[in-house]
């Protein structure tokens, strides 16, 4: 069994430590507290969840969801699912130089719902399953806009408590607590990736005819290769 989620971490903008030309991001939180001992937290977490720089922006974006791939020392892959979306800020502290979408502006109070800063929800896990991770962090993050009566502690705890099977092609059914059911399917073999509907839908855009062609087209470059090493081997051995 292996963990569905190593790691949830919660980054935001830091308004104390203004970078030059733009901003920069800080660790809110992270859960678990301490790192686990087969999987270090990943370093620099804030600099991959925002790759176009932490910037200010005078209009609410709409949320983004995208995975970042982190090789470690070990050559083993972590994966990094980011939802980002824009809270309203408040600037309380005088007249200050902000950088907002890449200009400068000296401003003394900034009213409420003028500036939005970005905000990451990151989950980490060696398993990569980025449709159950976008359905997870976006369930986390409806709880947390509408303020719905549900425990934002209780979501993540079920999130980083719940065990996944590595390989066997078994089903696994969870809930983070919300109403919600996610189901996975783990792969027949560690070394082989779930293809989904992917591997359908290019047969189905092929159709018949180009399933055939494509097929055809494999055998032959595969007669190809097999000649091209018998020529090669001959040759060599003359």
């Amino acid at each position: 069994m292996a963990r569905l989620a190593d790691y949830f971490i919660v980054v935001g903008y830091d308004h104390e430590k203004p970078g030059s030309g733009e901003g920069l991001g800080k660790i809110i939180q992270r859960f678990p507290q301490k790192d686990w001992d087969d999987t270090p937290f990943p370093q620099g977490i804030e600099l991959f969840c925002q790759p176009g720089g932490w910037q200010l922006s005078r209009e609410r974006k709409q949320p983004t969801f995208f995975v970042v791939v982190l090789t470690d020392i070990d050559s083993d892959r972590h994966y990094c699912s980011c939802l980002t979306f824009y809270e309203a800020e408040i600037n309380l502290q005088g007249t200050k130089k902000e950088e907002i979408e890449g200009e400068a502006k000296v401003s003394g109070l900034i009213q409420p719902a003028e500036v939005f800063a970005p905000k990451s929800l990151v989950l980490v896990s060696r398993l990569y399953y980025p449709e159950i991770f976008r359905a997870c962090l976006g369930l986390i993050y409806t709880v947390y806009v509408d303020s719905l009566n549900v425990s934002l502690e209780s979501l993540i705890a079920n999130l980083c408590a719940c065990l996944v099977p590595a390989a066997g092609g078994s089903q696994k059914l969870f809930s983070l607590g919300a109403g919600d059911r996610q189901l996975i399917q783990t792969p027949l073999h560690d070394s082989l990736p779930i293809t989904g509907t992917s591997v359908a839908l290019l047969f189905q855009q092929l159709a018949l005819n180009g399933c055939w062609a494509t097929e055809g087209e494999t055998i032959q470059l595969y007669r190809k290769l097999i000649l091209t090493y018998k020529i090669k081997r001959n040759w060599i051995s003359q």
